[in-house]
């Protein structure tokens, strides 16, 4: 297997959970994961403090150095839609056909592209009107695939969550 890259976004606020479950699971599996956010080398904060520090800023990369992206939830996704950068990154990956994976919150970013038209994805309940809004039909499952894009709503998802990622991945071998 060749090392896939895979990009975690990160942002301040983020689910700590989130973010650190499928970055530790994919780097156990042989993946080279970055934790890609407005600004590099900058420390963000979880909801209840836990530091973690970008390693690439989102003006800084290139969509083809990365087979996928991971957004977690928590609020960090409201503040990655504040950054034209991230945003930027975010449509490259979804023009480029790239593994697009968002879970719970992460799915605000999501609508903020074009990941969502014609697509079958799920999320929080409480973004559920945006993805709608975004495009897609939500369905409320604890993982859906719809081709590229994998979703899941919840921590307790992870599982599943990241078993697709997974599955995914393996894929483009």
């Amino acid at each position: 297997m060749s090392i896939r890259k895979v990009a975690v976004m990160v942002d301040e606020m983020y689910q700590v959970i989130e973010v650190w479950y499928p970055y530790y699971r994919l780097k156990e599996a042989g993946f080279d994961v970055n934790l890609v956010a407005a600004e590099a080398d900058k420390q963000y904060h979880s909801r209840e403090g836990y530091p973690c520090i970008s390693d690439r800023a989102a003006g800084r990369v290139d969509a083809a150095e990365y087979d996928c992206m991971v957004v977690p939830g928590g609020f960090a996704p409201d503040f990655m839609r504040r950054s034209e950068d991230v945003i930027g990154f975010a449509n490259d990956m979804v023009n480029a056909g790239k593994v697009i994976a968002a879970i719970c919150h992460g799915g605000w970013l999501l609508c903020s592209t074009t990941a969502y038209k014609g697509k079958k994805a799920t999320c929080f309940m409480a973004i559920k009107d945006d993805i709608i809004n975004a495009g897609a039909e939500y369905v409320d499952a604890e993982c859906v695939v719809d081709g590229n894009l994998i979703t899941s709503r919840k921590p307790d998802d992870l599982p599943a969550f990241c078993s697709a990622i997974l599955c995914a991945l393996r894929e483009l071998e």
